[in-house]
């Protein structure tokens, strides 16, 4: 059962103290028991002048950090994008972009950087490596340049090649002791910024026995003159791939696009080739909804992983907020092992929804789970409930479903254990928002109050209002609007009135459905669950989360609903579940 919890806040994680943009706060627990962490940071904004790479460690879980060394110092030219690696033997690489021939601009498309010059100049140069052999307490002064093989994209940029585009946020992949390390070309600088991009991998076959950095060996994959992407006619934007390898020696990968759509691909030779890829699907066949932001996939064990996305149909860079996860379980197909995704659930939010995290990491350690975030000036440490982790593989079954709320699950109201079925009164709901009296100015206090509205109800032709407690401008009332087959949520606390709307597909059919209107105080929104399908807007809707204003306080009217035509109607206090 996954739930709702209360403090996926952002502002309630742990700050990690950096120096003003930070990016990618991505860790390695090392053989002497610290959390290691490297992070590409600055002054200024991302991409200026004196951004570089940074490392601390933690011995008490991101509580507090020490040993901070410059892997590579600001005075340098831009070193950034920062991934760690451990080998079996305690070595920790630290991989990372560098400007090494310190260029200060390069060509670009015209529009939109003035005179064809982009002067940003953090993802093109050089890829390579320090390393550490004393737990991340110093590193090698030596940076250790890895050769890459030019791909079609790279002989195409303005310098032919000469000079690459590219940059990764990818943790590397383990296979066999073999370590692969994403990397993203581009072919140009324009609008948008990055302009045709793709995925490829730095391969070393004997980094985990060979200790004399010169002699690694290293390959640019797959094989070909392509990278992984997805088709140009549906998006020409293929970038920041996340590797996972599966319990057969295959390995998945994801990647963002500019379609609205998150794309996969599969290798089954060691990543010297990939399957066509494609758009990412929950397991009952439904597309995912993922912007060009960071979606990145973590391995468990037993065969299950966690996916991080964003969860609506956005082309753009924006509406990073809140995070979804997905769970994911292995299943066997004809071409090998593959993955079936569960329904999302929101773990990672601000108040402010303009805010942007991403580039997050996961962390196990002893059973309890944690996520690093970044929004670029801020970076932290959560940590995740271990209900909402366990909760999204128990799930029913590999069908994509979740089925609401029930009669089982837990909550108190008035001392006793319920899933409340209103049918003469309707229970006080608490506030979504309350006045803090200890303040000078009162201002308001999120309560993170979530609840859960579930029923069941035969849709026909005919209009009709199913529920309300409605009075004045106070209370819940909820339509079926049978001529644009959609259901329609009226609520309202006197001050505030919001109206929201599911025109899922789900609902063209005709017949009984089940439906879960979740109302969640802390991301302050309102979404619908048909059937056990988490209902995103399909492709008539970029979101199918809809937010109510924050200040927004309780939905209480009639105490009486003055209309009741469901059946099985459950309310459900302080938490909303998912079963």
């Amino acid at each position: 059962m996954v739930i709702i919890m209360d403090n996926r806040n952002i502002r309630t994680g742990r700050i990690i103290p950096l120096e003003g943009y930070c990016d990618q706060p991505y860790i390695v627990k090392t053989d002497d028991g610290a959390w290691l962490m490297t992070v590409t940071t600055g002054a200024g904004m991302e991409g200026a002048s004196g951004q570089h790479v940074v490392s601390k460690r933690s011995f008490d879980r991101g509580e507090s950090w020490q040993d901070e060394i410059d892997v590579s110092p600001a005075d340098l030219p831009e070193s950034s994008y920062s991934v760690l690696y451990k080998t079996k033997y305690g070595r920790i690489y630290c991989f990372y972009n560098y400007n090494a021939d310190n260029l200060r601009a390069v060509r670009a498309d015209d529009p939109p950087f003035g005179g064809g010059l982009c002067r940003r100049v953090d993802t093109q140069g050089h890829f390579g490596f320090k390393y550490s052999d004393d737990h991340g307490k110093s590193w090698s002064d030596k940076y250790y340049d890895i050769p890459q093989r030019r791909f079609e994209v790279d002989r195409m940029n303005p310098y032919s090649g000469e000079i690459l585009f590219f940059w990764n946020v990818g943790k590397p992949l383990e296979l066999e002791n073999e370590v692969y390390v994403p990397i993203y070309k581009i072919r140009a600088f324009g609008e948008g910024f990055m302009r045709y991009s793709e995925g490829a991998l730095l391969h070393s076959d004997n980094i985990g026995s060979e200790r004399d950095p010169e002699r690694l060996h290293w390959e640019t994959l797959p094989d070909g003159d392509i990278g992984i992407r997805a088709p140009h006619e549906i998006s020409v934007i293929s970038e920041e791939h996340s590797f996972v390898p599966l319990s057969d020696g295959s390995v998945f990968c994801v990647f963002r696009t500019v379609s609205g759509h998150p794309w996969c691909a599969y290798s089954r030779d060691k990543c010297h080739t990939f399957s066509q890829p494609e758009p990412m699907r929950y397991a009952n066949g439904r597309l995912m909804k993922h912007p060009r932001a960071a979606n990145f996939i973590w391995k468990l064990d037993n065969g299950r992983y966690v996916y991080w996305f964003h969860n609506h149909g956005g082309q753009g860079f924006d509406d990073r907020n809140p995070a979804w996860l997905c769970g994911a379980t292995e299943y066997p197909a004809e071409d090998g092992v593959r993955l079936a995704f569960g329904q999302p659930v929101p773990v990672l939010y601000d108040d402010d929804p303009m805010i942007r995290m991403s580039y997050p990491d996961f962390v196990v350690e002893d059973g309890e789970y944690y996520i690093t975030e970044t929004q670029k000036n801020v970076a932290r440490v959560h940590h995740i409930d271990r209900e909402l982790i366990e909760g999204l593989f128990h799930q029913s079954g590999n069908s994509g479903r979740i089925s609401g709320v029930t009669s089982s699950a837990k909550s108190t109201i008035n001392n006793e254990s319920t899933g409340l079925p209103i049918v003469d009164r309707m229970p006080r709901l608490k506030p979504f928002s309350v006045r803090d009296n200890n303040s000078h100015d009162f201002h308001s206090i999120s309560t993170d109050y979530s609840f859960t509205l579930g029923f069941s109800y035969e849709f026909g032709d005919e209009s009709e209002v199913l529920f309300s407690t409605l009075v004045g401008s106070c209370g819940i009332e909820l339509c079926w609007n049978a001529g644009m087959s959609r259901l329609e949520l009226l609520c309202g606390d006197g001050q505030y009135m919001s109206c929201f709307w599911d025109d899922d597909l789900l609902l063209c059919r005709r017949g009984r459905h089940e439906i879960r209107i979740v109302f969640d105080g802390g991301v302050k929104a309102v979404y619908f669950v048909t059937d056990g399908i988490f209902c995103d807007g399909g492709e008539e809707r970029q979101f199918g989360f809809t937010r109510f204003d924050r200040h927004m306080q309780s939905l209480n009217g009639l105490t009486s609903p003055g209309v009741n035509k469901l059946s099985d109607l459950v309310y459900i206090e302080g938490i909303a579940l998912y079963e």
